[in-house]
Protein backbone atom coordinates (compact mmCIF):
# COMPACT_ATOMS: atom_id res chain seq x y z
CA UNK A 1 0.00 0.00 0.00
CA UNK A 2 1.05 3.62 -0.32
CA UNK A 3 0.18 6.67 1.71
CA UNK A 4 0.65 10.44 1.63
CA UNK A 5 0.42 12.78 4.58
CA UNK A 6 -1.57 15.21 2.45
CA UNK A 7 -4.37 12.72 1.83
CA UNK A 8 -7.17 12.00 4.33
CA UNK A 9 -6.76 8.26 4.07
CA UNK A 10 -4.32 5.62 2.96
CA UNK A 11 -4.49 4.17 -0.54
CA UNK A 12 -4.57 0.38 -0.43
CA UNK A 13 -2.98 -1.88 -3.00
CA UNK A 14 -4.92 -5.09 -3.55
CA UNK A 15 -1.95 -7.33 -4.16
CA UNK A 16 -0.45 -7.48 -0.68
CA UNK A 17 -0.01 -5.60 2.59
CA UNK A 18 3.50 -4.09 2.64
CA UNK A 19 3.78 -0.32 2.61
CA UNK A 20 5.58 0.57 -0.61
CA UNK A 21 6.30 4.24 0.02
CA UNK A 22 5.24 7.37 1.85
CA UNK A 23 6.09 11.04 1.56
CA UNK A 24 5.57 13.93 3.96
CA UNK A 25 3.46 16.94 3.07
CA UNK A 26 6.12 19.55 3.86
CA UNK A 27 9.10 20.62 1.76
CA UNK A 28 11.50 18.25 3.49
CA UNK A 29 11.84 15.09 1.44
CA UNK A 30 10.57 12.50 3.89
CA UNK A 31 10.58 9.47 1.65
CA UNK A 32 11.64 6.85 4.16
CA UNK A 33 11.35 3.83 1.92
CA UNK A 34 12.83 2.76 -1.36
CA UNK A 35 10.15 3.62 -3.95
CA UNK A 36 9.66 0.51 -6.02
CA UNK A 37 7.35 1.95 -8.66
CA UNK A 38 9.27 3.00 -11.76
CA UNK A 39 12.58 1.82 -10.37
CA UNK A 40 15.09 -0.06 -12.44
CA UNK A 41 14.40 -3.07 -10.24
CA UNK A 42 11.17 -3.82 -12.13
CA UNK A 43 9.65 -4.90 -8.83
CA UNK A 44 6.87 -7.45 -9.28
CA UNK A 45 3.43 -6.63 -7.85
CA UNK A 46 1.78 -9.99 -8.49
CA UNK A 47 1.40 -12.61 -5.74
CA UNK A 48 2.85 -14.99 -4.80
CA UNK A 49 6.00 -13.03 -5.68
CA UNK A 50 7.14 -10.81 -2.80
CA UNK A 51 7.52 -7.07 -3.47
CA UNK A 52 11.17 -6.01 -3.55
CA UNK A 53 10.90 -2.77 -1.57
CA UNK A 54 8.78 -0.95 0.98
CA UNK A 55 8.16 -2.85 4.22
CA UNK A 56 7.48 -6.54 3.57
CA UNK A 57 6.28 -8.26 6.74
CA UNK A 58 8.15 -11.43 7.63
CA UNK A 59 5.75 -13.74 9.50
CA UNK A 60 5.55 -16.43 10.83
CA UNK A 61 9.17 -16.96 9.88
CA UNK A 62 12.15 -14.72 9.24
CA UNK A 63 14.53 -15.84 6.50
CA UNK A 64 15.03 -19.62 6.70
CA UNK A 65 14.65 -19.89 10.48
CA UNK A 66 12.22 -22.79 10.05
CA UNK A 67 10.64 -25.01 7.42
CA UNK A 68 8.48 -22.44 5.62
CA UNK A 69 9.25 -20.41 2.53
CA UNK A 70 11.79 -17.59 2.84
CA UNK A 71 10.44 -14.93 5.25
CA UNK A 72 7.14 -16.77 5.76
CA UNK A 73 3.88 -16.27 3.90
CA UNK A 74 2.34 -13.06 5.32
CA UNK A 75 4.14 -10.78 2.85
CA UNK A 76 2.65 -12.71 -0.09
CA UNK A 77 -0.97 -12.80 1.08
CA UNK A 78 -3.91 -10.55 0.26
CA UNK A 79 -5.00 -8.66 3.38
CA UNK A 80 -8.48 -7.26 3.98
CA UNK A 81 -9.74 -4.09 5.62
CA UNK A 82 -10.41 -4.70 9.32
CA UNK A 83 -13.96 -3.48 9.90
CA UNK A 84 -13.88 -4.16 13.64
CA UNK A 85 -10.37 -3.24 14.83
CA UNK A 86 -9.38 -3.20 18.50
CA UNK A 87 -8.42 0.02 20.23
CA UNK A 88 -5.18 1.44 18.86
CA UNK A 89 -3.50 4.57 20.23
CA UNK A 90 -3.59 7.43 17.70
CA UNK A 91 -1.07 10.25 18.37
CA UNK A 92 -3.19 13.08 16.89
CA UNK A 93 -6.66 13.51 15.44
CA UNK A 94 -5.11 14.42 12.07
CA UNK A 95 -3.29 11.11 11.71
CA UNK A 96 -4.33 9.10 8.65
CA UNK A 97 -4.49 5.35 9.16
CA UNK A 98 -5.81 2.10 7.78
CA UNK A 99 -6.55 -1.13 9.66
CA UNK A 100 -5.86 -4.46 7.97
CA UNK A 101 -6.38 -8.06 9.04
CA UNK A 102 -4.89 -11.38 7.96
CA UNK A 103 -6.19 -14.84 8.86
CA UNK A 104 -4.76 -18.15 7.66
CA UNK A 105 -6.18 -19.77 4.55
CA UNK A 106 -6.69 -23.51 4.21
CA UNK A 107 -3.43 -23.65 2.29
CA UNK A 108 -1.64 -21.76 5.08
CA UNK A 109 -2.94 -24.21 7.67
CA UNK A 110 -1.52 -27.10 5.68
CA UNK A 111 2.02 -25.71 5.89
CA UNK A 112 1.69 -24.00 9.31
CA UNK A 113 -1.16 -25.64 11.29
CA UNK A 114 -2.00 -22.76 13.62
CA UNK A 115 -4.98 -20.41 13.69
CA UNK A 116 -4.23 -16.74 14.25
CA UNK A 117 -5.54 -13.22 13.78
CA UNK A 118 -2.98 -10.70 12.60
CA UNK A 119 -4.19 -7.11 12.87
CA UNK A 120 -2.06 -4.35 11.38
CA UNK A 121 -2.53 -0.60 11.69
CA UNK A 122 -0.56 1.61 9.31
CA UNK A 123 -0.63 5.26 10.38
CA UNK A 124 0.86 8.42 8.89
CA UNK A 125 1.17 11.63 10.91
CA UNK A 126 0.76 15.11 9.40
CA UNK A 127 4.55 15.49 9.65
CA UNK A 128 5.14 12.39 7.55
CA UNK A 129 6.16 9.94 10.28
CA UNK A 130 5.09 6.37 9.60
CA UNK A 131 3.85 4.02 12.34
CA UNK A 132 3.10 0.32 12.03
CA UNK A 133 1.49 -1.64 14.85
CA UNK A 134 1.14 -5.41 14.54
CA UNK A 135 -1.08 -7.43 16.87
CA UNK A 136 -0.92 -11.19 16.50
CA UNK A 137 -3.29 -13.41 18.51
CA UNK A 138 -3.29 -17.18 18.93
CA UNK A 139 -6.80 -18.41 18.08
CA UNK A 140 -6.05 -22.13 18.13
CA UNK A 141 -9.11 -24.09 19.26
CA UNK A 142 -7.03 -27.15 20.15
CA UNK A 143 -5.29 -25.47 23.09
CA UNK A 144 -1.86 -25.54 21.44
CA UNK A 145 0.73 -22.79 21.65
CA UNK A 146 2.72 -21.63 18.65
CA UNK A 147 6.01 -19.82 18.12
CA UNK A 148 7.12 -17.49 15.35
CA UNK A 149 9.89 -15.15 14.27
CA UNK A 150 9.13 -11.75 12.80
CA UNK A 151 10.59 -8.71 11.03
CA UNK A 152 9.54 -5.46 9.41
CA UNK A 153 11.82 -5.80 6.36
CA UNK A 154 12.21 -2.04 5.82
CA UNK A 155 13.97 -0.71 2.72
CA UNK A 156 15.33 2.83 3.10
CA UNK A 157 16.01 5.08 0.13
CA UNK A 158 19.45 6.71 0.44
CA UNK A 159 21.77 8.90 -1.63
CA UNK A 160 24.63 6.41 -1.88
CA UNK A 161 25.63 3.49 0.32
CA UNK A 162 29.13 4.95 0.68
CA UNK A 163 27.60 8.03 2.37
CA UNK A 164 25.60 6.13 4.98
CA UNK A 165 26.32 4.95 8.50
CA UNK A 166 24.10 3.22 11.04
CA UNK A 167 24.43 4.15 14.71
CA UNK A 168 22.96 2.64 17.86
CA UNK A 169 24.27 -0.91 17.41
CA UNK A 170 27.81 -0.37 18.69
CA UNK A 171 29.35 -3.05 20.97
CA UNK A 172 26.41 -5.42 20.38
CA UNK A 173 26.62 -9.09 19.44
CA UNK A 174 25.41 -10.08 16.00
CA UNK A 175 24.93 -13.18 13.87
CA UNK A 176 26.72 -12.91 10.52
CA UNK A 177 24.57 -14.48 7.81
CA UNK A 178 27.57 -14.45 5.47
CA UNK A 179 29.53 -16.67 7.87
CA UNK A 180 27.01 -19.40 8.74
CA UNK A 181 25.45 -17.16 11.40
CA UNK A 182 28.58 -17.19 13.51
CA UNK A 183 28.38 -14.84 16.48
CA UNK A 184 30.56 -11.72 16.65
CA UNK A 185 30.67 -8.44 18.57
CA UNK A 186 30.44 -5.12 16.74
CA UNK A 187 33.75 -3.30 17.13
CA UNK A 188 33.18 -0.05 15.24
CA UNK A 189 31.62 3.16 16.50
CA UNK A 190 29.10 2.86 13.65
CA UNK A 191 28.24 0.49 10.82
CA UNK A 192 29.60 1.56 7.44
CA UNK A 193 29.34 -0.27 4.13
CA UNK A 194 32.27 -1.37 1.99
CA UNK A 195 30.99 -4.77 0.80
CA UNK A 196 27.98 -7.06 1.19
CA UNK A 197 26.62 -6.98 4.73
CA UNK A 198 23.93 -9.21 6.25
CA UNK A 199 23.77 -9.27 10.05
CA UNK A 200 21.27 -9.89 12.82
CA UNK A 201 22.08 -7.66 15.80
CA UNK A 202 20.85 -8.99 19.14
CA UNK A 203 19.41 -7.21 22.15
CA UNK A 204 19.23 -3.88 20.35
CA UNK A 205 18.00 -0.55 21.75
CA UNK A 206 14.58 0.87 20.91
CA UNK A 207 16.13 3.62 18.74
CA UNK A 208 18.49 3.31 15.78
CA UNK A 209 19.77 6.14 13.57
CA UNK A 210 20.61 5.91 9.86
CA UNK A 211 22.73 8.89 8.85
CA UNK A 212 22.89 9.93 5.20
CA UNK A 213 25.82 12.34 4.93
CA UNK A 214 25.12 13.37 1.33
CA UNK A 215 21.44 14.15 1.96
CA UNK A 216 22.17 15.69 5.37
CA UNK A 217 19.28 13.64 6.65
CA UNK A 218 18.84 11.11 9.43
CA UNK A 219 16.26 8.34 9.54
CA UNK A 220 15.16 7.48 13.07
CA UNK A 221 13.90 3.95 13.71
CA UNK A 222 11.91 3.37 16.90
CA UNK A 223 10.60 -0.04 17.83
CA UNK A 224 8.83 -1.93 20.57
CA UNK A 225 8.49 -5.66 21.20
CA UNK A 226 11.27 -6.27 18.68
CA UNK A 227 14.62 -6.91 20.40
CA UNK A 228 16.69 -7.63 17.29
CA UNK A 229 17.69 -5.61 14.23
CA UNK A 230 18.77 -6.82 10.80
CA UNK A 231 21.14 -4.72 8.67
CA UNK A 232 21.44 -5.70 5.00
CA UNK A 233 22.92 -4.48 1.76
CA UNK A 234 23.45 -7.01 -1.06
CA UNK A 235 26.32 -5.15 -2.78
CA UNK A 236 27.08 -5.57 -6.46
CA UNK A 237 27.47 -9.31 -6.96
CA UNK A 238 24.26 -10.35 -5.21
CA UNK A 239 22.35 -7.43 -6.72
CA UNK A 240 23.13 -8.75 -10.20
CA UNK A 241 21.82 -12.19 -9.24
CA UNK A 242 18.34 -10.89 -8.26
CA UNK A 243 15.93 -10.65 -11.19
CA UNK A 244 13.75 -7.96 -9.56
CA UNK A 245 16.65 -5.78 -8.41
CA UNK A 246 18.66 -3.37 -10.55
CA UNK A 247 22.39 -4.04 -10.89
CA UNK A 248 23.30 -0.70 -9.28
CA UNK A 249 20.36 -0.32 -6.90
CA UNK A 250 22.38 -1.56 -3.95
CA UNK A 251 24.00 1.88 -3.95
CA UNK A 252 20.69 3.62 -3.22
CA UNK A 253 19.16 1.39 -0.54
CA UNK A 254 19.79 -0.11 2.84
CA UNK A 255 17.63 -2.37 4.99
CA UNK A 256 17.48 -1.82 8.74
CA UNK A 257 14.81 -4.16 10.05
CA UNK A 258 13.12 -4.26 13.45
CA UNK A 259 12.82 -7.94 14.31
CA UNK A 260 12.27 -10.75 16.81
CA UNK A 261 14.49 -13.59 15.65
CA UNK A 262 16.96 -15.03 18.17
CA UNK A 263 14.23 -15.80 20.72
CA UNK A 264 11.00 -16.73 18.89
CA UNK A 265 7.75 -15.30 20.23
CA UNK A 266 5.55 -17.98 21.84
CA UNK A 267 1.81 -17.46 22.32
CA UNK A 268 -0.64 -19.62 24.22
CA UNK A 269 -4.26 -19.72 22.96
CA UNK A 270 -5.85 -16.34 23.56
CA UNK A 271 -2.55 -14.55 24.05
CA UNK A 272 -1.57 -11.58 21.88
CA UNK A 273 1.78 -10.09 20.90
CA UNK A 274 2.35 -6.51 19.81
CA UNK A 275 5.25 -5.29 17.68
CA UNK A 276 5.61 -1.59 16.89
CA UNK A 277 7.68 0.31 14.37
CA UNK A 278 7.97 4.09 13.95
CA UNK A 279 9.96 5.73 11.18
CA UNK A 280 10.81 9.40 10.90
CA UNK A 281 13.23 11.55 8.92
CA UNK A 282 14.90 14.64 10.32
CA UNK A 283 17.33 17.12 8.76
CA UNK A 284 20.65 16.42 10.41
CA UNK A 285 23.26 19.05 11.21
CA UNK A 286 25.46 16.12 12.22
CA UNK A 287 26.12 15.03 8.64
CA UNK A 288 29.87 15.19 9.24
CA UNK A 289 31.32 13.27 12.14
CA UNK A 290 29.54 10.98 14.56
CA UNK A 291 25.88 11.58 15.22
CA UNK A 292 24.58 12.23 18.71
CA UNK A 293 21.60 9.83 18.70
CA UNK A 294 19.95 11.50 21.72
CA UNK A 295 19.92 14.88 19.97
CA UNK A 296 18.45 13.46 16.79
CA UNK A 297 15.74 11.57 18.65
CA UNK A 298 14.84 14.72 20.55
CA UNK A 299 14.65 16.76 17.36
CA UNK A 300 12.47 14.20 15.61
CA UNK A 301 9.32 15.45 17.44
CA UNK A 302 8.16 11.86 18.04
CA UNK A 303 6.99 11.46 21.66
CA UNK A 304 9.34 9.37 23.77
CA UNK A 305 6.42 7.39 25.20
CA UNK A 306 4.86 6.54 21.83
CA UNK A 307 6.35 3.06 22.03
CA UNK A 308 5.82 1.12 25.23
Amino acid sequence: MSASASSPAAEEKQEAAPVTHCKGANDLDKVVLREVRGSSAEAIFKPPKAIRGGIPICFPQFSNFGNLEQHGFARNRIWTIDTDPPQFPVPTSNTAYVDLILKPTEEDLKIWPHSFEYRLRVALTPGGDLMLTSRIRNTNADGKSFSFTFAYHTYFKISDISEVRVEGLETLDYLDNLQDRSRFTEQGDAIVFESELDRIYLGTPSKIAIIDHEMKRTFVVRKGGLPDAVVWNPWDKKAKSMSDFGDDEYKRMVCVEAAAIEKPVTLKPGEEWTGKLELSAVPSSYYSGQLDPDRVIQDSSVPEDSIS
